[in-house]
């Protein structure tokens, strides 16, 4: 079949930020949120669960439901990453979310770290899923302009989740409203409560056009475009003119054959910068953040039912760091912010693992170095998934996005949280420093690549950055 010549990309590139882009950000967005509030409340809830009234867990189980949660974003990416590409990104981004609130629901049931376990892997499984339909749906919907700050904005809202998962903690573990017996359970309640209402507002998040563009559902395609702009159009009056086409042949979705030498080939140094960032921020922060409970409770004597307070001086600098660096990774360029902040924030975690073997840091301290370091960290990491999602061809995109998570998360953040775990348990500050000395050293290496290798995306439309696939590679 020839190729369909279609002016829907400038169409969606040229329209100015309206309500119906926040729309689009708050309904999918929302699932960083649920990632941050997740992994939050396990990390608070670390000290809790080891009590005999929670579930008698001790510090290695704590630093194995880190990473079996991490293990089930893995399989949740990979396998809903490819149904993405193959389905649509709408059909996914409900479905993970779906499995995500029912896997959460049973959390707060749990009798064991068994059973615990494997709920943890569930929701995992779902939120893995939620990366890759969800990063593909919000580059392909967002103005190129401003695509960079946007998603940056976006994976940061992690932490608008982990503040909230303190909050909840620090509420539910008081004594005088439900203590740490039934706190967390009621705590995973509400999650699931929330994942419900989020259900409810996505179903109006329309599918991709360029997706479907790409499975010849032209009309469709034409169709989502023109409500898109007669809603803007409302709100702001005429629009600019859209300028260029782009050529889209109807294919089925590429084999596994066909992405692997699209990654592998046609595109291997993008994809050695991708792996480089996302195996070394996955380390950093999975190792830091999932035993970040039991450095307070272990080292500081922070009371298992006030770790939450200190998450919230750490949750402010990740979100602040996106936010306030974001528009710089659309106006100084992908390249050098990545390069930046990969580097500092690399250094600063030395510099922190230092001042801590030294003794020189107090509970309160420490967040606030941690909350430095990852105003930094922060932006790095959402640097890590705004590359993967932009800079591969629209056919792999979603998969490309569940291959890098897959291995980067695989690697890095299924190790890091065992690692840290043991070197924990030793109670030695200087085997902790040590392993914040390996990450350092990993992030560092990461933004040195990138700074020489990535890809100058700002400001560019995704299919300047990457062409459609012909019709047969």
């Amino acid at each position: 079949m020839p190729a369909v010549q279609s002016d829907i990309p400038a169409r969606l590139d040229r329209l100015p930020w309206s309500r119906w882009h926040w729309r689009v950000v708050v309904a999918l967005g929302v699932a960083w949120v649920l990632d941050g509030l997740e992994v939050t409340l396990v990390g608070s809830l670390g000290g809790v669960l080891e009590r005999s009234d929670g579930l008698g867990l001790n510090a290695s189980q704590v630093g194995w439901l880190g990473s079996l949660y991490v293990a089930g974003a893995v399989a949740g990416a990979l396998v809903f990453g490819r149904l993405a590409d193959r389905l649509g990104r709408k059909t996914l981004f409900l479905v993970t979310l779906a499995v995500y609130m029912a896997a959460t629901l049973a959390t707060a049931f749990s009798t064991g770290f068994l059973f615990f376990a494997v709920c943890r892997f569930l929701t995992g499984l779902g939120i893995g899923g939620e990366y890759a339909a969800i990063n593909s749906a919000i580059d392909e919907l967002i103005p190129a302009r401003v695509r960079g700050r946007v998603n940056l904005a976006i994976n940061g809202s992690f932490w608008l989740g982990a503040a909230l998962g303190a909050g909840l903690s620090l509420l539910l573990l008081d004594p005088r409203v439900l203590g740490p017996a039934l706190g967390w359970r009621a705590a995973f309640l509400l999650g699931s409560v929330l994942a419900v209402a989020i259900l409810l507002v996505r179903r109006n998040v329309p599918e991709s056009p360029r997706w479907l563009l790409s499975h010849g559902r032209g009309g469709e395609a034409l169709a989502i475009v023109a409500a898109i702009e007669a809603e803007v159009g409302r709100q702001h009056g005429s629009l600019p003119l859209a300028v260029g086409t782009v050529a889209f042949h109807r294919r089925a979705a590429p084999t596994l054959g066909e992405v692997a030498r699209v990654l592998c080939r046609r595109y291997r140094l993008r994809s050695a910068v991708a792996l480089a960032l996302m195996v070394s921020q996955a380390f950093f922060y999975n190792a830091i953040f999932f035993t970040y409970a039991l450095v307070l409770t272990r080292f500081h004597g922070v009371p298992d039912n006030r770790v939450g307070l200190y998450i919230f001086p750490f949750a402010l600098g990740n979100v602040l760091g996106p936010l306030l660096l974001g528009p710089l990774f659309d106006q100084m360029g992908r390249r050098r912010m990545i390069g930046l902040t990969y580097v500092l924030s690399g250094v600063g975690l030395a510099l922190t693992g230092w001042a801590f073997v030294q003794g020189w840091l107090d509970a309160r301290s420490q967040a606030l170095c941690w909350s430095a370091v990852f105003f930094l960290a922060s932006a790095a990491a959402s640097s890590a998934y705004l590359t993967v999602s932009e800079v591969f061809p629209l056919e792999t995109r979603a998969l490309a996005i569940s291959v890098f998570y897959a291995v980067g998360t695989g690697t890095g953040g299924f190790a890091g949280p065992l690692l840290f775990g043991a070197l924990i348990e030793s109670g030695s500050r200087g085997a902790v420093a040590a392993g914040y000395g390996v990450g350092a050293a990993l992030v560092i290496g990461a933004g040195l690549f990138a700074l020489r290798y990535a890809v100058n995306a700002e400001k560019r439309p995704l299919e300047e950055i990457a062409p459609p696939l012909p019709a047969r590679e």
